[in-house]
């Protein structure tokens, strides 16, 4: 995470009130602003660091597959199933798992996530046993989750679940004043990537760069 501006101050500030609590949390902002940057930031100030942060997108995922790989599978479980397969939760079992653009998650699924993050127990597919699992689950979405909720798109018993503690994440156009300590970050990446040292930009590149609008955010 880059930036100085108060508003992203004001996200640190709440990062390490958050961080060590070991309450679910939930990061809504813009596409591209950074969401699974503050999930790694309060993976790392938590008492889960040691342990892994694994990430998912839900909406990257076919809706058949998506249960896999939450929660695993056994050997026999649908064609091409020719091993028993651990699921996300139970890789991520002491530590964090970030479930990204959770919005786009199917309405089935979301019955199976509200039991897992409640009782802190999974099935995997086919199986025919529980597995106990020690997660932190950090969602995100670009998305208003409440919208959703009044909508009918998303459940309300698992946004509540998920609602604990909410953090914003503002669009880069709201910080404009973070754009010259990006461009240092990204020109000192660029340089140790090929070996040509950190190279600068003029007076009028940053002024435009600073008043552009920046649509697709800090991943644009």
């Amino acid at each position: 995470l880059v930036g100085l501006s108060d508003p992203m101050v004001r996200l640190y500030e709440l990062i390490e009130r958050v961080a060590p609590a070991d309450l679910p949390v939930l990061v809504e902002g813009e596409s591209g602003p950074g969401k699974e940057m503050v999930a790694r930031a309060i993976h790392q100030q938590s008492r889960r660091r040691r342990k892994r942060l694994v990430s998912v997108n839900c909406a990257a995922i076919p809706e058949n597959l998506l249960e896999s790989e939450l929660f695993g599978h056994v050997r026999g479980a649908f064609t091409g199933a020719d091993r028993d397969r651990k699921g996300l939760f139970a890789v991520a079992d002491g530590g964090t798992l970030f479930l990204d653009e959770i919005g786009d998650m199917p309405m089935r699924m979301q019955v199976d996530l509200l039991r897992a993050l409640q009782e802190q127990i999974i099935r995997p597919v086919g199986g025919q046993r529980d597995l106990k699992v020690d997660v932190r689950v950090v969602a995100a979405s670009s998305k208003p989750l409440a919208k959703l909720v009044q909508t009918g798109l998303f459940r309300e018993d698992l946004f509540y679940r998920l609602h604990v503690v909410q953090l914003d994440l503002p669009p880069l156009r709201a910080r404009a004043s973070d754009i010259p300590l990006l461009v240092d970050h990204f020109l000192g990446k660029i340089g140790d990537q090929f070996g040509s040292g950190k190279r600068r930009v003029t007076r009028g590149a940053l002024d435009a760069l600073a008043q552009y609008a920046w649509p697709g955010n800090v991943r644009q």
